[in-house]
């Protein structure tokens, strides 16, 4: 088993990540994945570490990591820019909050806007388009 993971064609490769074959030639153009040496007449081989580097692409992207940020992240992956890699997941995490406090604000306008149709009554006009009417025209310069 251990001789097959060494001996991966980019299908082969794609399959066992979990990914399309354009992924890996994408992450390729990227400089996120190697592109190994072609052997004269013959086919591209993939090991391993081929594949562990795919995991943790996905892995990291999976943490909302950008590719640009996982390219950073791969270059400290010998270990010794731990320190460069903590504040990476430092701003990735300022971000994280930050888009979650957003989220919050637009989670309690919509749901004022919902209890303000539930609370309507008779045949006023709708109150939620008539707030969105307002909001886009407060936005407007006079």
């Amino acid at each position: 088993m251990a001789r097959q993971a060494t001996q991966m064609t980019i299908g082969g490769l794609a399959k066992a990540a979990g990914v399309n074959i354009e992924t890996v030639r994408y992450y390729q153009r990227r400089g996120l994945l190697p592109e190994p040496e072609r052997p004269l007449g013959g086919i591209r081989r993939y090991g391993g570490g081929d594949l562990s580097r795919l995991g943790f692409i996905k892995s990291a992207q999976r943490l909302g990591f950008s590719l640009e940020e996982i390219a950073l992240l791969l270059k400290l992956e010998d270990g010794t820019g731990c320190e460069d890699a903590r504040v990476i997941a430092e701003k990735k995490l300022a971000d994280v909050r930050g888009r979650i406090a957003d989220l919050q604000r637009i989670e309690a306008v919509l749901d004022q806007m919902v209890r303000t149709c539930h609370a309507r009554q008779g045949s006023v006009s709708c109150p939620m388009i008539a707030s969105l009417l307002m909001g886009e025209r407060g936005a407007r310069p006079a």
